[in-house]
C-alpha cells in the first residue's frame, strides 16, 4: 500500500495540474470508487461540477483537495489507486473509475484502480482539514508535528516499536516499508518494546524515520510493481536504495550478516540479526 513518500509524490504533482481550475463535470464509472460517499456517485458528481480546486493536502496517507465551496474532495489510494493527468483524447484505462474534466479542456484528473480498495468522496465543509480524517495524527514531515510530543506518546505505548510506528493515530504516514528501514538505520529490532526506549533512542529513531520519508519523497517513492506511479505515470526509484525491507538472505550493507524476514501482522519484517538483536523475550523469534 502506498505509503507516505508515494501520496506526498502523488501530492505534488496534482498541485501542480490542478489547482486553481474549475471543474466542468465528473463522470464515476464504478460506484466502488465512491462508496465512501455515502450519498452515492451522481450526488458526487453534481456537487463537484463549478466546483474550482483551491489547494492538494495531505494527512499522513490520505489526500485532500479543497474546494472554492468551502467542502473536499478526500482521497485514498488503497492498493492500487492511481491519479493520473491525461490528455482528453487518450485512450481510457482499463480500470479507469472516475474523471474529471475540467473548463479548461485541459488534461483530464482520472482515478484508476485496478482493485477498487482505494476511493474518493466529498466532505462537507472540509477545505481546512475533513473531520473524516480528522483523528489521524500528523506525520513528521508536516512543519506542525511535535517530536517532544510523539517521543512522549511513544514511550508510553505498551506495545511493540514497529506496531507504534504503524498506529496512524500516534504519528501518520509511516507503513511496512519505511518502518523496516527506520529500525535498521536505528539498529533496534522492531519487537522492541516501546516503553522500554529511552528518550535518546525515541528521538533517535524519529530522525531516522523522517530521514527515510525525506530521502524517498526526493526519490519519487518506492514502486515493487506497475501500481504505485506518480501523477505522470512514471514509478518511484528508492527500491534501489532500501538497505532491510525485501532483502531477505542478501548481506546487510552495514555488517555482512544476511537479512532476515520474519513474519508480522499477515506481512513480513526485515532486520538484520547482527545489528538488530531481539529483544529477550520476544514471542516472534
Amino acid at each position: 500500500m502506498p505509503e507516505l513518500p508515494e501520496v506526498e509524490t502523488v501530492r505534488q504533482g496534482l498541485a501542480q495540474w490542478v489547482v486553481g481550475r474549475r471543474i466542468a463535470a465528473v463522470e464515476v464509472r464504478h460506484p466502488r470508487a465512491v462508496r465512501r460517499h455515502a450519498p452515492g456517485g451522481a450526488h458526487f458528481a453534481d456537487v463537484l461540477a463549478g466546483r474550482t480546486i483551491t489547494d492538494v493536502r495531505r494527512r499522513g496517507k490520505y489526500l485532500w483537495l479543497p474546494l472554492d465551496s468551502g467542502d473536499a474532495v478526500i482521497g485514498h489510494l488503497g492498493m492500487s489507486g492511481q491519479l493520473l493527468l491525461q490528455p482528453p483524447g487518450a485512450a481510457d484505462e482499463l480500470h479507469l473509475r472516475v474523471r474529471f474534466r475540467f473548463a479548461d479542456d485541459g488534461p483530464e484528473l482520472r482515478f484508476v484502480d485496478q482493485r477498487t480498495f482505494g476511493g474518493l468522496s466529498v466532505s462537507d465543509g472540509g477545505a481546512e482539514l475533513p473531520a473524516e480524517i480528522a483523528h489521524i495524527a500528523r506525520d513528521p514531515m508536516d512543519p506542525e508535528f511535535s517530536d517532544e510530543a510523539f517521543v512522549a506518546a511513544l514511550r508510553r505505548k505498551r506495545t511493540e516499536v514497529k506496531r507504534a510506528l504503524l498506529d496512524q493515530t500516534l504519528i501518520s504516514g509511516v507503513g511496512n516499508i519505511y518502518a523496516d528501514e527506520a529500525l535498521w538505520r536505528a539498529k533496534l529490532h522492531g519487537a522492541r518494546p516501546a516503553d522500554a526506549l529511552t528518550r535518546p533512542a525515541a528521538l533517535r529513531l524519529l530522525g531516522h524515520v523522517r530521514d527515510v520519508l525525506g530521502e524517498a519523497i526526493k526519490q519519487g517513492g518506492t514502486s515493487f510493481d506497475e501500481l504505485y506511479v506518480n501523477v505522470n505515470g512514471e514509478s518511484g526509484y528508492f527500491d534501489r536504495s532500501l538497505n532491510a525491507y525485501g532483502r531477505e538472505g542478501e548481506p546487510c550493507p552495514r555488517c555482512g550478516a544476511p537479512i532476515r524476514r520474519e513474519g508480522f501482522m499477515n506481512r513480513s519484517s526485515y532486520s538484520c540479526p547482527r545489528c538488530q538483536p531481539r529483544p529477550r523475550g520476544s514471542l516472534r523469534g
